[in-house]
């Protein structure tokens, strides 16, 4: 979470590109022309109209010197942003000095930088762009030329009014800013989301390459094989039994035909599997899900069976085809619940004929509030970590995606998860995982009848 979220420094790039400045700047320029030209020209109002133009042409030249100093793809450094969008405040803050102060309808404008810098600049940079446009929105309560208004009428605005406006502009700003934040900080979260699923599929695909490359491998290796096998039977009867080459000639055979089993394992077919293992129960599931776990401190306890209102063949164990997505669900959830035990996890499973439930109960500290209802999407985490000297730290370890990954894979089995603490006194985190038991047990399950394991109590440490 950490590391997904950390702003970039100072001294880095910001998110703010030299095209988006000089755009927004042309639209400013343009704006203040013609705000001018219509207060001078047709509302016939009196303003110093050459110290405002003067301001509109500073920052035109400003952009011109940007645009012969940079490339146009150029993205400016935080310090340079930073100093960009303080100019345009004060350039904007000198324009409604000339124009009336406060009392300009125009100078809500004056949060614009501030709110471009939410969404481009660290939150540092955005603190003091804020206090700038602050100190300039309490100034122009104060100290500003007359709004200009037509000649022979009289316009004053109460200073409790002043001071509203100023209020409003202050809201405006800090509400603008918090906003733009999080609308950036989420589409980066979900664009690095986006990265962290491509890779993974990438990773797929290499798989999906490698088997290829397998099964073309071991159609290659067959027809020598083969003529290995053929060569050695031949010169078998040519070779007297108790001589050492026949022993020799027999080791040759039993390894070519191990060899051609192995070759057959690689060219079957995904769908064909294998008998003993398609199959699994929910005490399998969690043995297996468990058992990388279960060398560390603390204590795994198990508690499988029926539920107390099961009846006739709901009584027997769930029996579901292995999914390797459920195991790596399953275990992700239990290794986070190690992580933060003080010393048991207990994993309670109980089935009825029609629903299969598994709970994975710790004895740590539990769910912070304001996390829970936002556990489960990418970059959550408050995972500690398991080496000294990042306990010492005090930071959580990880990046947040094997929980989202976790969660996603178990939904796609048909699962839903709920999470919550234990009741008080006691502390702690619950997650419960339930599954229809049709969806669990596709075609009805196993009808051999009861598979071992089945209603046991066991304790692993």
């Amino acid at each position: 979470m950490r590391t997904a979220d950390r702003d970039q420094s100072d001294g880095g790039e910001s998110r703010l590109r030299l095209q988006t400045s000089l755009r927004l700047r042309w639209f400013a320029v343009a704006g203040q022309l013609g705000a001018i030209a219509f207060v001078s020209w047709v509302l016939n109002c009196s303003l110093p109209i050459g110290p405002a133009l003067a301001l509109v042409a500073l920052s035109a030249w400003l952009n011109v010197f940007l645009r012969l100093r940079y490339s146009v793809r150029h993205r400016l450094s935080t310090g340079l942003g930073t100093m960009l969008l303080a100019y345009d405040a004060l350039q904007l803050g000198g324009l409604l000095y000339l124009t009336g102060g406060i009392e300009n309808p125009f100078m809500p404008l004056i949060i614009a930088p501030v709110t471009v810098a939410a969404a481009s600049l660290p939150p540092r940079n955005t603190l003091l762009l804020g206090a700038l446009t602050t100190a300039l929105a309490c100034l122009l309560v104060f100290f500003s030329f007359p709004l200009p208004w037509p000649a022979g009428e009289q316009f004053q605005l109460p200073q409790l009014y002043k001071w509203g406006m100023l209020a409003a502009v202050f809201a405006g700003m800090v509400f603008q800013a918090l906003y733009a934040w999080r609308l950036t900080k989420e589409s980066r979260l979900m664009s690095a989301a986006l990265a962290a699923t491509e890779q993974i599929l990438a990773r797929e695909q290499k798989l999906h390459a490698l088997d290829g490359l397998a099964a073309a491998a071991a159609h290659e290796l067959g027809t020598p094989l083969a003529t290995i096998t053929l060569v050695a039977k031949e010169l078998g009867k040519d070779v007297p039994a108790s001589s050492a080459m026949a022993e020799d000639l027999a080791l040759l055979q039993s390894q070519a035909v191990r060899c051609r089993e192995i070759l057959q394992k690689l060219t079957r077919s995904p769908s064909e599997r294998d008998p003993l293992h398609a199959m699994l129960t929910v005490s399998q599931l969690i043995d297996e899900a468990a058992a990388p776990y279960t060398a560390f401190k603390t204590k795994i306890v198990t508690d499988l069976g029926p539920s107390d209102d099961a009846t006739g063949d709901g009584r027997r164990e769930p029996v579901g085809e292995r999914r390797p997505g459920v195991i790596y669900g399953v275990g992700n959830l239990l290794e986070n619940a190690v992580d933060f035990a003080s010393s048991e996890v207990r994993v309670t499973a109980r089935w009825t004929a029609e629903t299969v439930t598994v709970n994975i109960v710790d004895d740590g500290p539990g769910f912070k509030a304001d996390l829970i209802d936002a556990i489960g999407d990418p970059y959550v985490t408050t995972r500690p970590s398991r080496s000294e000297a990042a306990k010492a730290d005090g930071a959580p370890s990880g990046l947040g995606l094997g929980f989202f990954i976790a969660k996603t894979l178990l939904e796609r089995s048909g699962a839903t998860l709920t999470l919550e603490n234990r009741p008080k006194p006691e502390h702690g985190a619950i997650v419960r995982i339930t599954w229809p038991r049709a969806a669990y047990e596709p075609q009805g399950g196993s009808s051999s009848g009861r598979w071992p394991g089945a209603g046991v109590s066991r304790e692993s440490a």
